[in-house]
């Protein structure tokens, strides 16, 4: 494995943009609900290290549930496959959701792209056929079976791996970083694949089912039977242990560095770069009172789920009872398991992050890059194979390109390649056009997504681009364009959470469930039509935002 000073020029503006590739004309795509994992204006390394893993997760999930067949489970053409990158945003193809749906049975294409995506195509043509309904019989049982123990090992071996390999990254030659780098790579695509059946072939078909019966019963919640104390819960009681003096923040950081803003990116800093934003929330948890305690909450959810399991059984008649019961007992271990691959997953990304971070301070040190961060500029191929002599001017332009995407906004939906449109400078983020005021004669400003958990409550706006949480107060209404992990600590003191993109499975939708606050997901405009110090009313329940009263 070479690493530098081999020519092989790289720098003309010809050479193919690793941030920008244009799509196949006669597909569909968004940047909808992805930025949950792939967040903001990516990095070539940061978005060439998802690339190749993340589209044959998708695929290897639809095949071992016997949607796709073989042939469709092998690596597509590059402007077909699920995910793509346009002026330096991730994008997901409709059509492969569009054909997971057709072929299911229980759904269609249009309910899948529209809970995927957030809405249809207008002009999308749909195809839907059982005739894969007999292999789906056969094949999709025995993952559900399956997947979850196979899961829980991988998601085991990594935790031992990330714990034992991080505290040594600062000290690997450049030769050892790079191979470490790509033994992450390779994890990563393990874990993606891992969590992609998980979601697939258990999470989904079961809080689907749980979904339906509680609407046909009208007894019980999903919250409750859907189980609790998952991976984003463990950061919270942590944080909260924390802040009781139980455990300390280096304990808090051991558990959980790995996490912090934009972590799908790996240029991010995470906590266990820059703990300050955990400190933070630390700092403030130790103002609330003892009666917010997260592990009492859920302790007293796992004392209720008998109950209401009981309550659900009781609803249906006699000859439907075993089925119902062991519906719910799998729902209650098996949709938790969402969160345990997503750890894993995350923990792969952060050994790559270490690694790469360390061979960049080593290119650095003996002159082939100018700054360590520069190493995200180049590609994961780039890393396998020798560097070029003008790998600076390389880097330089790849900046430039990268801050240039910065600058221009592409459309939420669109077919083959999308236009880029560049940014006016017209004041700040909201709306600029006069709100909305009930007493001005106006009607009230309502933004509308889909309501992922009840309740209503009402307060002020706080509009969160960058969770290092230092602006945020108590019992706000957080708002943001998306969410990841890491937001589960503020969204502990929030009174109310709003999203730009997600669906009922979204990471911000399964924590505003547990912590039981209302939450609006894909809103698709409402981090740019509402306003910090907006009084607002969030209906958990409709999916709805009203402005009671716009600030200043």
């Amino acid at each position: 494995m070479a690493q530098v000073q081999h020519d092989r020029p790289q720098t003309d503006p010809l050479h193919p943009d690793p941030l920008h590739r244009a799509g196949a004309a006669d597909l569909h795509w968004s940047c909808d609900n992805i930025g949950e994992g792939l967040p903001g204006i990516l990095t070539p390394l940061g978005y060439t290290l998802w690339h190749r893993p993340v589209d044959h997760a998708g695929r290897e999930s639809a095949y071992r549930a016997g949607v796709l067949s073989r042939r469709e489970r092998a690596e597509p053409p590059e402007d077909r496959r699920m995910v793509q990158v346009f002026h330096g945003r991730a994008a997901m193809q409709a059509e492969f959701y569009a054909r997971i749906g057709d072929r299911m049975p229980g759904t269609t294409g249009a309910d899948v792209v529209r809970g995927v995506l957030g809405r249809v195509p207008d002009d999308f043509v749909f195809h839907p056929t059982p005739r894969r309904y007999p292999i789906i019989a056969w094949r999709l049982p025995t993952t559900f079976l399956r997947a979850p123990g196979q899961a829980r090992a991988l998601a085991a071996e990594t935790e031992r791996w990330w714990r034992a390999t991080v505290p040594g990254l600062a000290t690997l030659s450049l030769e050892r970083a790079l191979a470490t780098f790509h033994d992450a790579h390779r994890r990563f695509g393990d874990n993606l694949v891992s969590q992609g059946v998980i979601t697939f072939a258990v999470v989904s078909p079961l809080y689907q089912a749980v979904t339906t019966l509680v609407e046909s019963t009208g007894v019980g919640d999903v919250s409750t039977l859907s189980g609790s104390g998952g991976a984003e819960s463990a950061i919270i009681r942590d944080i909260w242990r924390a802040s009781r003096g139980e455990i300390d923040l280096a304990e808090v950081v051991a558990n959980h560095g790995f996490h912090g803003p934009g972590e799908g990116e790996i240029s991010a800093r995470v906590w266990r770069e820059d703990s300050s934003p955990l400190a933070a929330m630390v700092n403030e948890y130790a103002g609330r009172p003892d009666s917010q305690d997260p592990v009492a909450r859920d302790a007293e959810m796992q004392r209720r789920l008998p109950e209401v399991q009981r309550a659900v059984v009781a609803a249906v008649p006699a000859w439907q009872r075993p089925a119902v019961r062991a519906l719910l007992s799998k729902a209650a271990s098996g949709i938790p398991l969402r969160g345990v691959s997503k750890r894993a997953f995350l923990q792969s990304i952060d050994v790559a992050r270490g690694a790469a971070r360390r061979a960049g301070e080593l290119l650095v040190a003996e002159g082939t890059l100018a700054e360590a961060d520069d190493v995200f500029m180049l590609t994961v191929d780039e890393l396998a194979t020798p560097l070029p002599r003008d790998v600076r001017d390389l880097v330089a332009w790849r900046t430039e390109r990268r801050a240039g995407y910065r600058k221009v906004t592409i459309p939420d939906m669109w077919t083959g390649t999308p236009e880029a449109v560049v940014d006016q400078d017209d004041g700040p983020p909201g709306n600029p056009e006069p709100a909305g005021d009930p007493s001005a004669g106006r009607a009230p400003v309502v933004v509308t997504g889909i309501g992922v958990s009840a309740g209503v409550t009402e307060g002020v706006v706080r509009i969160v681009t960058d969770p290092s949480f230092t602006d945020v107060e108590p019992d706000e209404v957080l708002v943001a364009p998306t969410t990841d992990p890491s937001w589960s600590s503020i969204m502990f003191i929030s009174s109310a959470l709003v999203v730009d993109i997600g669906g009922m499975l979204s990471h911000a939708a399964v924590v505003a469930r547990e912590l039981g606050i209302p939450c609006v997901v894909n809103t698709r405009t409402g981090s740019r039509e509402l306003r910090t110090g907006d009084r607002v009313r969030v209906d958990g329940t409709t999916g709805t935002v009203t402005v009671i009263e716009r600030t200043a």
